[in-house]
């Protein structure tokens, strides 16, 4: 059958389901099931006979936002908590994986602009830290800990003082992406910039290495959770610009609650990230070289996982099973 006949074919048929999926208009768990079932069929039809279609990502899409609706009605809705992290926000960030590309695209190009500003200008750090900043931090260099500063305050008010501003922060970016995006490309930047200028800042003063290992103890969580953040923010101002077939208010509806799911999602990075920073970054410089990197790595990697490369194995999972084994 030619492409053009087999999307003519079910056309009405996928959109009636896409509809009916949004507006949880099901009889019951068989029929949401069964038509599924169905979708996946054409899924799998299409990856063979057309596997350049674009109609293969359409078909993904639809089956991801159907596994979810099923999931909900299975019994495993008795532990909901599980299942949000387990399957629908990794489901959710495998259909709008292009958006936490483009975010992470977004931080590495502000991050660098921030770094070859400040290699350029030598104020362009006290005009981002503010000189009280920069100034404090020399006084720490000169006195062999660069980076004292997380030695301020107390264990648990460094910890919930340092984990409700970024909570705020999260927020307010995904927030700002009611217009059209452009706020969470802006609260984007900014934290770039300041983090290019600050990290090379260090390096101009020749203790970068000793500032990698203190920042990113708990920067590795923090940083990434911010990036996906404005993932949400981004989509939230997507779905108002680009509201495809809905109507702009449904896409926008619709784009907030998958924002707010990811925004969500990150809470425990965020809390995990300011609980390092409160109670562990301090003893960056008299702990072991290992200890210091072996966290790193290991939060980068938990949360790498998560968001880029989990998410294809749910998805994987999805396709590779075309009959659901319902209660």
């Amino acid at each position: 059958m030619r492409e053009v006949s087999f999307i003519k074919q079910n056309k009405e048929k996928w959109l009636a389901f896409e509809k009916a999926i949004f507006n949880n208009d099901f009889k019951d768990a068989d029929e949401l099931a069964s038509q599924y079932i169905h979708v996946i069929n054409d899924l799998a039809y299409a990856q063979t006979y057309y596997p350049k279609s674009k109609v293969i990502v359409y078909l993904n899409q639809l089956a991801a936002k159907a596994f979810q609706k099923i999931y909900k009605t299975k019994r495993e809705d008795s532990n909901r908590l599980v299942s949000f992290w387990k399957t629908e926000v990794p489901l959710i960030c495998y259909q709008y994986r292009k958006f936490i590309y483009v975010a992470f695209i977004t931080f590495f190009a502000f991050t660098f602009i921030g770094a070859i500003s400040a290699a350029n200008d030598g104020e362009f750090v006290r005009s981002i830290l503010g000189d009280d900043y920069v100034n404090m931090s020399i006084e720490n260099i000169e006195a062999g800990d660069p980076v004292a500063v997380y030695k301020s305050g107390s264990n648990w008010g460094s910890f919930i003082g340092i984990t409700i501003n970024n909570l705020k922060v999260g927020i307010i970016s995904f927030i700002l992406g009611v217009f059209g995006g452009i706020g969470t490309i802006y609260i984007l930047f900014k934290n770039c910039i300041m983090l290019g200028s600050f990290q090379y800042f260090f390096y101009e003063k020749d203790v970068f290495w000793e500032s990698v290992r203190g920042i990113w103890i708990h920067g590795a969580m923090e940083i990434f959770a911010i990036v996906i953040e404005a993932a949400a923010g981004l989509i939230l101002g997507a779905s108002i610009l680009f509201p495809n077939t809905y109507s702009r208010m449904t896409s926008f509806k619709q784009g907030a609650k998958t924002g707010v799911k990811i925004l969500i999602s990150t809470f425990p990075f965020t809390f995990s990230a300011g609980f390092l920073e409160g109670f562990i970054t301090r003893y960056s410089n008299i702990m072991p070289h290992w200890l210091s990197v072996g966290i790193i790595l290991t939060t980068l990697s938990i949360i790498t996982y998560y968001y880029l490369i989990y998410p294809f194995k749910i998805q994987k999972q999805i396709t590779q099973s075309p009959i659901l084994n319902r209660p």
